[in-house]
């Protein structure tokens, strides 16, 4: 979801803010804007619609001198978007201006108290009510670090906060609370940022900012305070990966760059983890006792995460035979579940600070369940607050629409099912060794899948013209068939859904007429001839079926299908880490074909930290 990005040193900042900016569009936004001081003032340019017009409407940032400022990219939540809603928000008095991810749940309680003392409101946003409290407070206190204090005591909500005061040139003040936000210990410069992305290209240290605590930022120091207002010293973290993992390195787009990352990717989660043949999890404490004593199971993610988890529930009940529940993390607090001491929570999150996720994942530990999280980023507040963390090691994920982060927690969740299933003994030696062996093949294989993109271009230039897609399959193919819509739907805004092809009967068959686009998924063996009969059920009523399957599959689904499409044969909890990936191809054509925003497709966001 939105961006920030904020710098003090003794550069220009505009240039530096827009450029960190430009590294933060990926998680999606509607308007842009930066604010720069300079001259005991504050100069504001902020637009709706794409970074490139900021960036010409200040000329690259040159018509904004000064050396410390803010800068933030937003995706609407209260009011629509346009230039007055757009960040960053100034005070009335125009001495202090803010930048803010997350809501303010209580903004309208305080801005009736604020309009009955005679504050005008320049905006419909929750965000800018922050900006005019502080005025309020600071004209109480003379005392802006003391006016911070004071106003994050009276809002409720989820914030990241970047801060400016004209009063107080070459210093920035950041708060957090429930919405990521990093500082970046530069070489005579600071940084705050709502991703390390954003500060890369100038520095690789970073400290992650906790729950309650607010920071002071100039060019020279970085000091952070507790919720009480004591020093506190934070440690500081090396970002291990290389700035080129976040451009596009000559390819048309990142989600395509991304897709054509996985083997590599899957090969930095397997290859750590395995030793003389067997799945070696550093660090985990998880033991045999532990999960004897469990009595059941719960997944919890968003999106394409959830997904992972689905194909996870059939892998693990069959080889560990404890009982899975897969929920949404937006549900599960309010569905009043059944945790305890005996409950392992799996929490799946791409960023590590997913909003409802982490609410989830509190919720669970409250109840005294044990969290075991799946992340990609380290350090991030799912990955501090969880009793056991693995990280997938994708690397930077700038694409909105999952590709490569889905594929490692997929395969992570499955290495992790080995791993139980090992320490139970419900999987005997043979079996284990061999289902290792072939994990390790995966990314090869992946390779194979990946050397068919001209054929799947080629089914999506016949196909991308489809009002409505169904995807249909049994089992595994089912579970995979969710995100294969998912793909489809959230970069070529094509209606798109994923049935269990049992279901057809039960009504969703009456959605089929002629010139109808069914992706029938049929890669799970032992259920191969009743998905070749969906098939056949789907043609009678004029269907276009393009059907993926294996290597040994495809003679048979030939008969009946106007395509065919196959990954090579491996073992069947694997299935779906090869099949995945031609349906994250085929998106990419069907919306190239239709001229979307690939990368940044409408309405979405990377990251959602707000309910």
């Amino acid at each position: 979801m939105c961006g920030i990005v904020g710098y003090v040193g003794k550069e220009q900042a505009a240039p530096i803010l827009l450029d960190g900016l430009s590294r933060l569009e990926y998680r999606g936004y509607d308007s842009a804007g930066v604010c720069v001081g300079g001259d005991g003032a504050l100069k504001v340019a902020k637009t709706k619609g794409r970074l490139s017009n900021l960036s010409e409407m200040t000329h690259g940032g040159g018509d904004l001198p000064g050396t410390f400022g803010i800068g933030h990219t937003r995706w609407a939540t209260h009011g629509e978007p346009n230039d007055v809603n757009s960040h960053p928000h100034l005070s009335q008095d125009g001495r202090i201006a803010l930048v803010h991810n997350g809501i303010i749940e209580n903004y309208m309680e305080i801005k009736e108290m604020l309009l009955e003392k005679g504050v005008q409101f320049a905006s419909e946003t929750d965000s800018e009510v922050v900006a005019q409290l502080l005025q309020y407070y600071y004209r109480k206190t003379s005392d802006i670090f003391q006016a911070v204090y004071k106003v994050l005591h009276r809002i409720e909500g989820a914030y990241a906060l970047g801060i400016l005061c004209a009063d107080k040139p070459d210093q920035i003040i950041a708060a957090r609370k429930d919405a990521p936000l990093l500082l970046g210990h530069g070489d005579g410069c600071a940084f705050i940022a709502s991703d390390a992305t954003a500060i890369i290209k100038h520095t690789r240290e970073v400290s992650y900012m906790e729950d309650g605590e607010v920071a002071l930022l100039t060019a020279d120091r970085i000091q952070v305070y507790n919720a009480l207002g004591d020093p506190i010293e934070k440690e500081r973290h090396v970002i291990d990966w290389e700035i080129s993992a976040a451009e596009k390195g000559g390819y048309e787009h990142f989600m395509f760059k991304e897709i054509m990352e996985e083997p590599e990717a899957l090969r930095r989660t397997i290859g750590p983890r395995i030793r003389d043949g067997r799945i070696e999890l550093e660090g985990f404490s998880v033991t045999a006792d532990t999960l004897r004593s469990m009595s059941r199971l719960y997944i919890v993610a968003c999106g394409s995460s959830y997904h992972v988890g689905m194909v996870g529930k059939y892998n693990i009940e069959k080889l560990l035979r404890i009982p899975v529940e897969v929920q949404l993390a937006s549900e599960f607090r309010y569905c009043d579940p059944i945790l305890d001491e005996k409950t392992l929570v799996i929490i799946i999150s791409q960023s590590g600070e997913t909003l409802d996720t982490m609410a989830a994942l509190r919720e669970a530990k409250a109840r005294g369940a044990r969290i075991l999280s799946i992340v990609n980023v380290v350090g991030s507040s799912i990955a501090r607050e969880s009793d056991d963390v693995l990280y997938t090691w994708a690397g930077p994920e700038i694409a909105v629409a999952t590709t490569k982060a889905y594929s490692t927690q997929l395969m992570l969740l499955d290495m992790i099912t080995l791993y139980f299933a090992d320490l139970l003994g419900t999987v005997d030696e043979k079996t284990y060794r061999k289902l290792v062996t072939e994990l390790q093949t995966i990314p090869d294989k992946l390779e194979k899948v990946l050397a068919q993109k001209e054929k799947i271009q080629y089914f999506a230039s016949q196909y991308f013209n489809h009002d409505s897609v169904f995807f249909i399959g049994r089992n595994l193919d089912f579970a995979l068939g969710l995100e294969g819509s998912l793909k489809l739907k959230e970069i070529s805004y094509i209606h798109s859904e994923a049935y269990a092809s049992g279901e057809l009967k039960h009504g969703t068959i009456s959605l089929i007429e002629d010139g109808t686009l069914v992706v029938a998924l049929s890669t799970y063996g032992p259920l191969l001839d009743k998905a070749m009969s969906n098939v056949v059920e789907v043609r009678a009523r004029g269907a276009d079926v393009l059907a993926l399957t294996t290597e040994s599959g495809e003679e048979a689904l030939a008969k009946n299908a106007t395509g065919v499409l196959t990954v090579p044969d491996t073992a069947e909890m694997f299935l779906p880490s090869l099949g995945v990936v031609p349906l994250q191809l085929f998106a990419y054509y069907v919306a190239l074909q239709k001229g979307c925003d690939i990368d940044k497709p409408r309405n979405l966001a990377k990251s959602v930290t707000v309910e």
